[in-house]
């Protein structure tokens, strides 16, 4: 399984997501960094393991007592101050899967959804079924032709509250809904413009200001 890390500079605290149970180990992401399997009572870069029950995991974060759940997004513990925090940026490190696409969870008006990042789709584009699990009113919105792999496809304009994904959160982008399934909602160009991104090998590193 793949995992969203958020990245921190010290004002921001840690970041620790569970990408993995492994027996009497639970597979950490900490900070972005490589995962790492340790043991009940074990440390690593400050985070203690002290509890592992079927796909969930407790941990010490700099003292504070977390619940991490499997493919949940990173708990990030530290001083963020408030929500207008001036120049602090956040930063996000998506790590690439073994085709070299970059997939993780996060939400759209609060619902869970499963993305993965497209630079290739000019905006945020949604799946029919998809749509109508987040409960998106999509038949009243914009009624667009979409071109597809099989030819031209109906498909509809509309505008998100909320799309959330690591910490950060977005609010009033476009979106597309396609008439056909789709395995994943494409994040493009419209959502990734909001942030400098940069590619480092299998990493690719998203920092909103």
């Amino acid at each position: 399984m793949l995992a969203l890390a958020l990245a921190t500079n010290a004002a921001w605290g840690q970041s620790v997501a569970l990408t993995g149970v492994l027996g009497s180990k639970a597979l950490l992401v900490i900070d972005g960094s490589a995962p790492k399997a340790i043991g009940v009572n074990e440390s690593h870069k400050g985070v203690r393991l002290l509890q592992i029950s079927g796909d969930s995991a407790t941990v010490d974060i700099s003292g504070q007592r977390q619940n991490l759940r499997l493919g949940d997004a990173p708990v990030s513990v530290g001083s963020r101050g408030g929500r207008d925090g001036g120049s602090r940026s956040t930063k996000l490190v998506l790590i690439a899967d073994s085709r070299g696409h970059f997939i993780d969870r996060g939400t759209i008006n609060g619902k869970t959804m499963q993305y993965m990042v497209d630079t290739g789709a000019s905006t945020i584009a949604i799946g029919r079924t998809d749509a109508e699990r987040l409960g998106l009113p999509y038949l009243k919105g914009t009624p667009i032709l979409m071109g597809t792999a099989n030819g031209t496809a109906q498909g509809w304009r509309i505008k998100l509250d909320t799309v959330k994904i690591g910490d950060i959160e977005l609010h009033g982008l476009d979106a597309v809904v396609a008439s056909q399934s789709m395995p994943y909602v494409l994040l493009g160009n419209n959502l990734l413009a909001q942030f400098q991104m940069t590619r480092r090998g299998s990493e690719m590193v998203l920092e909103k200001h």
